[in-house]
């Protein structure tokens, strides 16, 4: 299959010769089917110096070949032990002054071997594509060992698209119709095109080919996939595909990827597979490399902060782009592992350099340094890559432990959730409350004050009656009432008529009374020129004198009558007057008596008003402090949930903490430790001894002072448990307990030994010695009585 002319890998020759050197896996260590793969950096070609051939063939893979594949692969042996013969002669012969002419005549071989060499890997791959499904079934194992040895570039397009059984697929068909629709993603697809590969000649220039051929494969994509849609990473491996095929064959070969390879899932938005992936890392980096994972945390270099990339971009963006193209050529058949087997031997190779820097010096060892370790022999770091343990069984264990953790991590991610929901819900409950009861208590307050001005108003206008009352006394005694006024003038009409009586008897008398006084000085003035007169008339006129003066004693009586009648009368009339006003102050005073019973009446009922609003104001004050005394009930008991359920959340944390702590105690080196712990007891009991004044025992006993010791693990020996990569990653928990182990003694009635008796007192006095520092040294490992406590 044809490749775009603008590539310049694509109009070099064979990338690289081939070597027989056996790379294949260690026995035991064969991979499960490809895993999940992530982005990678365009191709370049390998170099000569690292040159890979086909691999020697085992005995059941000579079986399956040809007469003509047996003569090939001979050919290629000897072109092989050939080729290595002048490429060693060339190295000495450039480090030497001397220009001797063999070294002309061995670089002339060398050139020629490495022709023919390319000629004969041409034929080879051009006869496994040609018969890839017989490949496929019968020759399996050396079809991987020539891959990982490495593809030749002008077979790389047919051979990744057999690879991924992308040859036929039906959405090839719908490319063209895919181009013509519009996609939510294309200002992002633009925006992210120019960071893709800005260095390459394909890809360099704002309206290269490259560019465009790359944002149509992306954009066809994004709308074949819309959960996924784009995502920057996926564009690396798109533009490595389209180095190498057409853009059309590109997406399908990047359709399959995402489908069978589980890329998609490490592009979806969760990026849930890059977890896991990051989880497994880990776990190799502190089964095989447990000093540098120390030193990684100490410094806080966290695993995600190098590694990301590595899986996303499958070392395309982190080492130059022939030997990432080689990592992909492996990718395509055995999928993620070869991704683990790179980051593991990369770190191994640089451990010695990393453990002595920073953080920062570190950052800057992996973007400088490390990319350009193995520009020079690819094959270096391939090898080294099939050194590392890695046993797919504990993979898959590892996912199954990392799915159990994300589970849980869900669970208690849904019940914090659900807590901070409780926790906001109780919060807006509270603040309602609070709303409510400020709102009451200010309603409260405000009736309370309504009921002060109402009794204040009543007070006053209590007052107010009490005064208009005594007016009212007041104005009513002085005024007369209307019956009174009518008998007073009906009296004073009586009185007036006797007045007048009186009056004309009175003027009557006078009138007699001065008829009397003129008649008597009438009498007197004609009897004073008689007194010489006989003593007849002398009696007579006495007689007469007398009678002139009983009747004016008489008349005077009268008139003294009549004024003593007079006077009678008016005191009578007086009397009736005042009896009259007696009696109406009288009614008035039982007028004022009922007014002033009917004010204390209404006085009364206003005060049992009063009282009445008193009382209720009371009880309204009672009933707001209750209100209150009930919400403060309720806020603290909202806040003693509030506390509870931070209780709870922080509980959770500490186990997540605990569990985290416990996962890296538990991936340690046990090995290390128990050395490092058997030193330690032993110091320890040399010292106990010393202070006790006891000769040591060292000497006498030999190793017997570590047969105390013994490590819980799933192997019973030391043979056993480095057997092989199975059975040392059976356990996730390399060394969980320390417990005391002494040969099988004849056991007492009581179930003691013979020699425990002497021995237990030491033995007790020595752990109580031992274990305060070999748990502060250790933490994770307990010892039985830890646990029995």
């Amino acid at each position: 299959m044809s490749s775009p002319s603008s590539s310049p890998e694509r109009d070099g020759g064979v990338v690289g010769s081939v070597q027989l050197e056996n790379l294949s896996s260690p026995a035991g260590l064969e991979t499960d089917p490809p895993s999940v793969g992530s982005p990678v950096l365009s191709p370049d070609s390998s170099s000569h110096d690292a040159a890979l051939s086909a691999p020697a063939a085992s005995p059941a893979d000579s079986e399956n070949l040809s007469p003509d594949e047996l003569e090939l692969l001979a050919k290629l042996e000897e072109q092989n032990r050939l080729l290595e013969a002048d490429s060693k002669s060339m190295r000495s012969m450039s480090g030497s002054r001397r220009n001797s002419g063999s070294s002309l005549v061995s670089s002339s071989s060398a050139s020629s071997n490495l022709s023919h060499l390319e000629e004969d890997t041409w034929i080879l791959w051009g006869r496994i594509v040609n018969e890839w499904d017989e490949w496929r079934r019968k020759k399996d194992k050396l079809l991987k060992e020539l891959i990982r040895k490495g593809i030749p570039h002008h077979f790389r397009a047919i051979v990744w698209q057999l690879l991924g059984n992308a040859t036929d697929m039906p959405v090839k068909n719908q490319y063209s119709e895919l181009l013509k629709m519009s996609s939510p993603c294309e200002k992002l697809i633009r925006r992210d095109i120019a960071r893709t590969y800005p260095e390459h000649d394909f890809f360099k220039g704002q309206d290269s080919l490259g560019q465009e051929v790359l944002f149509n494969v992306m954009k066809a994509y994004s709308l074949v996939d819309r959960e996924v849609g784009y995502c920057q990473g996926s564009a690396f491996i798109v533009g490595l595909l389209l180095m190498q095929m057409p853009e059309e064959e590109a997406f399908c070969v990047f359709v399959r990827l995402m489908q069978e390879y589980r890329l998609r899932e490490l592009f979806k938005p969760s990026m849930a597979e890059l977890g896991l992936c990051i989880y497994q890392f880990e776990y190799l980096l502190q089964e095989q490399l447990p000093e540098l994972n120390v030193h990684f945390r100490s410094q806080s270099f966290h695993t995600s902060m190098y590694a990301s990339s590595w899986f996303l971009t499958l070392f395309l963006t982190f080492l130059p782009l022939p030997i990432a193209t080689r990592i992909f050529d492996i990718f395509m058949y055995e999928g993620l592992e070869i991704i683990f087997r790179v980051g593991i031997a990369i770190l191994q190779y640089n451990q010695t350099d990393l453990i002595q820097l920073d953080m920062e010096g570190m950052s800057q060892h992996f973007q400088k340094v490390i990319p350009h370790q193995f520009d020079s022999c690819p094959d270096k770091l391939i090898f080294r890559a099939y050194q590392v343990k890695y046993n797919p069984k504990k993979m898959k264990k590892l996912e199954k432990e990392y799915t159990t953790i994300k589970n849980k991590e869900m669970e208690e991610q849904i019940e914090i959730k659900r807590l901070r929901t409780e926790n906001r819900l109780l919060k807006q409950r509270i603040e309602t409350l609070e709303k409510y009861t400020e709102q009451f208590v200010h309603g409260l307050q405000t009736k309370l004050e309504q009921s002060r001005l109402q009794e204040a108003e009543l007070l006053g206008a209590l007052k107010e009656m009490q005064d208009k009352v005594l007016d009212l006394e007041k104005r009513s005694s002085s005024l007369p009432d209307e019956t009174n006024v009518a008998q007073l003038q009906e009296e004073l009409k009586q009185v007036k008529l006797r007045e007048l009586e009186t009056l004309r008897c009175f003027r009557e008398l006078q009138d007699t009374v001065t008829e009397l006084n003129q008649r008597w000085q009438h009498h007197t003035s004609r009897g004073g020129g008689h007194w010489k007169e006989s003593p007849k008339k002398n009696a007579l006129n006495e007689l007469q004198d007398k009678l002139m003066s009983l009747r004016l004693r008489e008349a005077q009586t009268q008139a003294e009558l009549k004024e003593v009648k007079l006077k009678n009368l008016q005191l009578d009339s007086q009397n009736q007057i005042y009896s009259k006003a007696a009696g109406r102050h009288e009614q008035e005073s039982a007028a004022l008596q009922e007014r002033l019973q009917n004010t204390l009446s209404h006085n009364k009922t206003l005060q049992g008003q009063l009282n009445e609003m008193k009382r209720k104001q009371a009880e309204s004050d009672c009933k707001s402090k209750e209100e209150v005394m009930a919400v403060r009930l309720r806020e603290a008991d909202s806040m003693a949930a509030m506390a509870e359920l931070r209780q709870k959340i922080a509980e959770l944390e500490i186990q997540k903490e605990e569990g985290l702590i416990q996962g890296q105690l538990n991936h340690s080196d046990s090995r290390q430790y128990i050395t490092e712990l058997r030193d330690q007891i032993a110091e320890l009991k040399n010292e106990i001894r010393q202070l006790r004044g006891q000769p040591s025992k060292f000497q006498n006993s030999g190793s017997g002072a570590y047969q105390d010791l013994c490590l819980a693990s799933p192997a019973s020996a030391e043979g056993d448990y480095l057997s092989s990569d199975e059975d040392l990653l059976q356990s996730p928990l390399p060394a969980t307990a320390l417990y005391a182990h002494h040969p099988s003694p004849r056991l007492d009635s009581d179930g003691s030994t013979d020699s425990e008796g002497d021995e237990r007192n030491q033995h007790q006095d020595l752990r109580q010695d031992v274990l305060p520092n070999q748990q502060q040294l250790y933490p994770g490992m307990v010892c039985p009585e830890a646990l029995e406590n």
